[in-house]
């Protein structure tokens, strides 16, 4: 049974950001109590970030934004209490790792909490080493958290809010930047973390897959905001799956599998929720169709190169991130940069893009070196998105960001104003447009980078991580845009994590290992040697082994 007292009360919680005409959440419900581990589900703009602002008071306190309602953490009314006391009652982790680290190395970060918390230096110390041996980092303690790889720095935030010891822990997109090892390294410390029972955690996650045997409880928001769905994780999944399609929300891959199979006339019950009921349903299921005919992954002509690294070696300081690569990106291919954290994936596609400026006679796009091109003359040529929405954002407005490219071209007014509104139209960012893009959500950021990148219609678009911070509806129609630019003459290189985003959508495949070539080629012909991705520290998706080739491209397609 529960106890009485939650550790989280939320009661008719509604918020706006300043300049938005609709809150997100709107009227918002719910408790949490000790031992729940709670996933918190809903479609890009619906509110699921900002919820996890105001859990500890950084809305209202420091974020600016009309709230209304009650949010008690621990006992304590949020909308009254300073932050600094509420971080003992919540510790969160935000989606941008670099928005929370204040210190010059890893290990006076993680202190960093207990100590502004006076606590004893032995219970500092204790508490630090704890987090930082839970997250995998205890033997990089010394060193500084800007050469950590993203992924490294998704991990030390989780260590900074494991240090502090709160009673409830929110997480907004732990495991977004982080190789299959380490998001097993995070969700093996996390259940340490709930296993005694006295502590909760909420989580905003994209990748259920991942999350399916730690998380114990759903709520969804609907597009409006509102709680339209709470209750037990499976239940929910299973009785209210056609509901969540609709939406557009992520769901388990197994359960995306098994839908397809569906509207093949395979049915499986329940509906699998992870890689090994789906293996169990099919072992159990009649006769399946001869599905040898359904692979729909697509395969580039041969073309020659239009972006090509040639002995590409790239320095920080005195550290080398990228060792002699050599390189060829076939014209009007959809090529996929993977690679373990640290492996130098976006240190190589922005050397690529030229934003880390190579050095000269190393990268050419185009035709022209990357080196010696001026900004105007390389965005020309290719686009850039990177990882982190605001690192690119320079504009008041959301359609003054989408217009600055189209400016800086002579494009007349008349124009720009049809091109910006189609961008806007065609990622959901029509009713935004007079809006500051910071105010936008997590989703709303990566779409408008990505359309800041399309609107100038360059020949290479390079997107790091395009598929971040996006729910299922709003990923696919990012990767369907892809390849419709694809086939309209655009090449397309970008980083992912997402293995199974590779295997569905992408023509050909680089694999980084410490910063190294590790091997390269078409994604079919590399996908059939899984030892070629186990030795550079990553593992095909689980779906790929179990599903009949047929089945292996468009899993989140449904």
């Amino acid at each position: 049974m529960r106890p009485s007292a939650p550790l989280l009360s939320v009661r008719d919680l509604s918020i706006t950001h300043a300049d938005a005409t609709h809150p997100a959440p709107r009227s918002a419900t719910f408790d949490i109590h000790p031992g729940e581990v709670v996933l918190l589900l809903g479609p890009s703009g619906s509110g699921k970030s900002t919820l996890t602002l105001a859990l500890n008071g950084l809305i209202p306190h420091a974020v600016p934004a009309a709230m209304t309602g009650d949010v008690i953490a621990g006992g304590l009314d949020t909308a009254t209490t300073p932050t600094a006391t509420l971080s003992t009652r919540v510790g969160m982790v935000f989606q941008d790792p670099d928005a929370q680290i204040v210190t010059a190395t890893v290990y006076d970060e993680v202190a960093f909490g207990p100590e502004n918390l006076l606590l004893p230096v032995a219970e500092v110390e204790r508490r630090t080493e704890d987090a930082l041996r839970r997250t995998q980092l205890w033997e990089r303690r010394t060193e500084s958290p800007d050469v950590l790889s993203g992924g490294g720095r998704q991990r030390l935030a989780i260590a900074c809010a494991l240090a502090l010891d709160s009673p409830l822990i929110v997480l907004d997109e732990p495991t977004a930047n982080l190789d299959p090892q380490g998001i097993d390294d995070v969700y093996a410390a996390l259940a340490d973390v709930v296993a005694a029972g006295d502590r909760a955690i909420l989580l905003v996650e994209h990748n259920l897959d991942a999350a399916m045997d730690f998380v114990t409880r759903v709520i969804v928001l609907d597009r409006a905001g509102h709680v339209a769905i709470d209750g037990p994780a499976a239940e929910v999944l299973r009785a209210h799956t056609d509901d969540l399609v609709e939406m557009g929300v992520w769901l388990p891959a197994a359960s995306l599998a098994a839908l397809r199979l569906r509207a093949l006339g395979v049915r499986l019950e329940p509906l699998p929720l992870t890689p090994g009921q789906l293996r169990a349903g099919l072992d159990a299921a009649p006769d399946l169709p001869d599905l040898s005919t359904l692979s729909e992954q697509s395969d580039a002509v041969a073309a020659p190169p239009i972006v090509q690294a040639r002995g590409l070696t790239v320095r920080r300081g005195r550290t080398e991130l990228l060792h002699g690569i050599d390189l060829d990106i076939p014209a009007g291919s959809l090529t996929a940069i993977v690679g373990a954290n640290g492996a130098g994936k976006t240190t190589l596609i922005q050397a690529l893009a030229g934003v880390v400026p190579p050095p000269r006679g190393q990268v050419q796009v185009d035709g022209r070196d990357a080196a010696k091109a001026s900004p105007r003359e390389l965005s020309a040529r290719i686009g850039f998105v990177f990882q982190n929405p605001e690192h690119q954002f320079i504009s008041a407005t959301v359609f003054e960001e989408l217009a600055h490219g189209l400016r800086r071209q002579r494009v007349p007014d008349a124009e720009i104003d049809e091109r910006v509104g189609e961008m806007l139209r065609r990622f959901g960012l029509a009713g935004k447009s007079g809006i500051h893009p910071f105010l936008l959500s997590g989703g709303e950021k990566r779409r408008l980078s990505v359309g800041t990148a399309l609107i100038t219609r360059p020949r290479v678009l390079a997107l790091d991580e395009p598929t971040f911070g996006q729910d299922r509806a709003r990923a696919g129609e990012l990767l369907d845009l892809l390849e419709q630019l694809r086939d309209e003459g655009t090449t397309i290189v970008l980083v992912t994590h997402d293995l199974q985003l590779v295997a569905d959508h992408t023509t050909h495949t680089v694999i980084l290992a410490d910063g190294r070539l590790h091997a390269t080629g078409r994604t079919a012909e590399l996908f059939a040697d899984e030892t070629l991705f186990e030795s550079a520290g990553l593992r095909l998706p689980a779906l790929h082994r179990l599903l009949p080739p047929g089945l292996r491209g468009r899993i989140g397609g449904v």
